[in-house]
Formats: structure tokens, C-alpha cells, sequence
């Protein structure tokens, strides 16, 4: 039986170690994951976005994410949906995020 809750927090976990190079904190601490839905057969759904939609690492970030979460064990795919709406803004991410780039 799938425990869903346990594989999510997995990859979570894998999501924290990718970083946007041009900011040193972790894609999931900045807030541009905004979901991670786990089909009952264990494939995952990432949807994310990037901090502007002219990042330099449009096109490399979203194949960085898919690679770790599939890395992860127990994940049969994923499918990385890169998206714009909510508009993401400094207001996403984390207390620890916002502490360490010193937005406080």
C-alpha cells in the first residue's frame, strides 16, 4: 500500500536540495513549488514556477526537478507542469528563506 503522505514528504526533501543558482536558497523554500500530487500509482505531478518567467533557468530547472524526483524511491514518473498563475512573489517564501536573503 502506497503511503502517500511519507513518499510526498520524500520528495519534498529531494526538492530541497535544488537551488536557483542565482539565489542561495532551495526552489521549495522560495515558494515555486506551489503542489505535489501523487497518483495512487505513485506517479507525482510537480507544479512550479520560476521567480519571472524570463529566469535564465527556464529551461534547465524544470528537467533538474523532474531528475531528482525521480530519484526518489518508490516514484514510478513525474511530470513537471510549469506554470504562471498565482504571479509568485517574495510573500511565498519561507520565514528562513526570507531571514537568510535578508528581507526582514
Amino acid at each position: 500500500m502506497l503511503d502517500k503522505s511519507e513518499l510526498e514528504g520524500r520528495i519534498v526533501a529531494a526538492l530541497k536540495t535544488v537551488f536557483d543558482p542565482e539565489i542561495p536558497v532551495d526552489i521549495h523554500s522560495l515558494g515555486l513549488i506551489y503542489g505535489v500530487d501523487i497518483s495512487d500509482d505513485a506517479f507525482v505531478l510537480v507544479k512550479m514556477t520560476l521567480t519571472t518567467p524570463n529566469c535564465p533557468e527556464a529551461e534547465a530547472l524544470p528537467g533538474r526537478v523532474t531528475a531528482k524526483v525521480l530519484d526518489v524511491e518508490g516514484v514510478q514518473g513525474v511530470h513537471v507542469d510549469l506554470v504562471w498563475e498565482p504571479t509568485w512573489t517574495k510573500d511565498m517564501m519561507s520565514d528562513a528563506a526570507r531571514l537568510q536573503l535578508g528581507f526582514f
